[in-house]
C-alpha cells in the first residue's frame, strides 16, 4: 500500500492558490482512476482505490498547511506503513511552473507543510515537487503562493494535471523515470515536424515564379552563326 499527501489549504477560498497545487494533483488522480467520493478520516479528506496493482489511500489534511503533519502521522500509524511508502504532492518555489521532480527524503527547504510533516514522521517520505515558480524575493513569497494561478498559467497547469494524474500508476510502482515521462509527455512543447510546418513569417518575400524547361543547348554551328547576326 502507499500513501499518497496532497498539500493545500482547506476551503473555497484557498482551492485555486498555488499552495493548493498539491491538492489539485489529488483531485485529478482520483476522478480519473475512479476513486469514491472523498470522506472524511485522519484529520482530512480520504479516497481509497488502486493505481494499476497497486492499492492507494489519497489524503488531503485539513489542518491547515502548517499542521498537515498531524493529518500524515495519524493516516501513516494506522495504516502501518513506514515513511518511505508515503509520497508527498507539494508546491515548489525553485522550479518553474509546469516543472516537476521526484525526491526521497531530504530537508524541508522552509515548506511550512514539509516542516511539519518532518516534526511527525521525519524526513525520510518521498516528495512530488510541483514547480510554481518564485516572485523573485522571499519578502513577496507569502502572498504569491496564496494567489490562484494566473489565466496565463491555467492552460499549462491542466496539461499538468493530466501527465500527473496518467503517470501516477508508474510513481506508486517505484518507476519515477516513466512516471516523469508521462508528465513531459503532456507538458513539453511540440515541435514542427517536416509535414506540420510552421506558417512563414507574414512579411516573408513571396515564393519565385516557376520557370518553364530550359532551353536546349545550341550546337557549335549555331552559335558561330549567332556571331554574324
Amino acid at each position: 500500500m502507499r500513501l499518497l499527501v496532497g498539500l493545500g489549504n482547506p476551503g473555497a477560498a484557498y482551492a485555486g492558490h498555488r499552495h493548493n497545487i498539491g491538492f489539485m494533483a489529488l483531485d485529478r488522480i482520483a476522478a480519473d482512476h475512479g476513486f469514491p467520493p472523498w470522506r472524511a478520516r485522519f484529520q482530512g479528506l480520504m479516497a481509497e482505490g488502486r493505481l494499476g496493482e497497486a492499492r492507494v489511500v489519497l489524503l488531503k489534511p485539513q489542518t491547515f498547511m502548517n499542521l498537515s503533519g498531524q493529518s500524515v502521522g495519524e493516516a501513516m500509524r494506522y495504516l502501518r506503513l513506514a515513511p518511505a511508502e508515503v509520497i508527498v504532492f507539494h508546491d515548489e518555489l525553485d522550479l518553474a511552473p509546469g516543472r516537476v521532480r521526484v525526491k526521497q527524503g531530504g530537508g524541508h527547504a522552509g515548506h511550512n507543510g514539509l516542516r511539519s510533516i518532518h516534526a511527525h514522521i521525519g524526513e525520510g517520505y518521498g516528495r512530488v515537487r510541483l514547480g510554481i515558480g518564485h516572485p523573485g524575493h522571499k519578502d513577496r513569497v507569502a502572498g504569491y503562493v496564496l494567489q490562484d494561478f494566473p489565466k496565463a498559467e491555467r492552460e499549462g497547469l491542466e496539461d499538468l494535471l493530466r501527465g500527473l494524474s496518467e503517470g501516477a500508476p508508474a510513481l506508486v510502482a517505484g518507476e519515477s523515470a516513466r512516471f516523469l515521462n508521462a508528465v513531459a509527455l503532456r507538458t513539453a512543447p511540440r515541435s514542427a515536424t517536416a509535414g506540420n510546418r510552421p506558417p512563414a513569417p507574414a512579411d516573408a518575400p513571396p515564393p519565385a515564379p516557376e520557370t518553364g524547361a530550359a532551353p536546349a543547348p545550341r550546337s557549335a554551328l549555331q552559335r558561330l552563326a549567332d556571331r554574324f547576326r
